[in-house]
């Protein structure tokens, strides 16, 4: 499996700060998804420069999943939501639904983040939070809808019948 994470951030790009969120994904992925191999990237809160980098690991990579971190809140610079949206060919709104529904239950600032989730070919498309905590709460309560969706996405049996 080819998992692409993308962090965003206009200061870890620029080495203001080191990435946390980002080794947080494989940290947690690596439980689900044992022996994945990843392509990384870290990026500023720039429209395009996230949108070029989803089509390029989902087309040019062919990632199976692709994981962003921040810039999905409500601030000027948030825009990984509208950079996503530019590249989606399906939605999946339940992924980002029950991140809210779920995160909300512990911090009830959660109710901000505008993250989205779909489709972009054969790879599944999903925006977390910057918070490293946040990024493993989430990931475990997708976990089971991620292995499902790669698979249906790559034309598998998810339950191997």
């Amino acid at each position: 499996m080819k998992i692409g994470r993308i962090t965003i951030s206009d200061r870890a790009s620029a080495g203001v700060y080191e990435d946390r969120s980002g080794p947080e994904i494989e940290k947690a992925l690596s439980e689900f998804f044992p022996g994945a191999k990843y392509q990384t990237a870290i990026v500023p809160d720039e429209a395009k420069v996230i949108s070029e980098t989803l089509i390029a690991f989902a087309d040019e990579v062919q990632c199976d999943l692709i994981v962003t971190t921040g810039g999905t809140g409500i601030s000027t610079r948030d825009v990984t939501p509208e950079a996503t949206m530019a590249v989606l060919e399906k939605q999946l709104p339940g992924f980002t639904e029950i991140m809210r529904v779920q995160s909300f239950a512990k911090v009830k600032t959660a109710i901000l983040s505008r993250a989205v989730a779909g489709t972009r070919g054969a790879t599944l498309i999903v925006n977390l939070p910057g918070k490293p905590s946040a990024v493993r709460e989430c990931l475990e309560i997708l976990a089971p809808a991620i292995r499902e969706g790669v698979a249906h996405l790559r034309g598998e049996d998810p339950h191997g019948k």
